[in-house]
């Protein structure tokens, strides 16, 4: 003979509600399977394995790019320098010649991503070179490119060359 168990009478409200497909019945589900959850982990990894290094490209090429635009602003105060002195490297005065501290080359703008100067030997009486030096993290990440280059006859250089192919990419 079996014993039954009694049942405590339950409020049916608080129970799920069954439901009936095919005449099996199942419980409904709230909230996402551990598959589900781990799917969805791939998913955002894979595209933050994308996005992430294809950023870091752009705001390298940015950071060049600036530089480039500040390079061309120091080639200007050249030659308005040649102008007013009829030479590259002394004033009249016979004081030597000095990169000024532009704006582009503020903290603010390319000044924590650049170093801009002349190479030894540079300024001469005709001829001059204005180098941007990448420093900190724009010198890790910009091994390509390195040091952009730009002279009184308007060659552009990078990473110690005036070849077109190494210029084109970096310029």
């Amino acid at each position: 003979m079996r014993k039954h168990c009694q049942q405590s009478p339950v409020n049916a409200a608080l129970l799920p509600q069954a439901t009936s497909t095919g005449g099996a019945q199942h419980r409904s589900q709230f909230g996402f399977s551990l598959i589900e959850l781990m799917i969805t982990v791939v998913i955002v990894s894979i595209l933050a394995a994308i996005a992430i290094p294809s950023y870091s490209n752009s705001v390298t090429k940015s950071r060049r790019r600036a530089a480039e635009a500040c390079l061309s602003i120091y080639v200007q105060y050249m030659e308005r320098f040649y102008t007013a002195n009829m030479r590259y490297d002394k004033r009249v005065d016979s004081t030597d010649n000095t990169l000024p501290a532009f704006d582009c080359a503020s903290n603010q703008n390319t000044g924590n991503d650049y170093t801009y100067s002349f190479p030894s030997g540079s300024p001469t009486r005709s001829t001059y070179v204005v180098q941007a030096v990448p420093k900190g993290n724009q010198a890790t990440r910009d091994t390509a490119c390195g040091t952009l280059t730009l002279n009184q006859a308007g060659t552009r250089g990078a990473n110690g060359s005036t070849a077109a192919a190494n210029v084109s990419k970096c310029w």
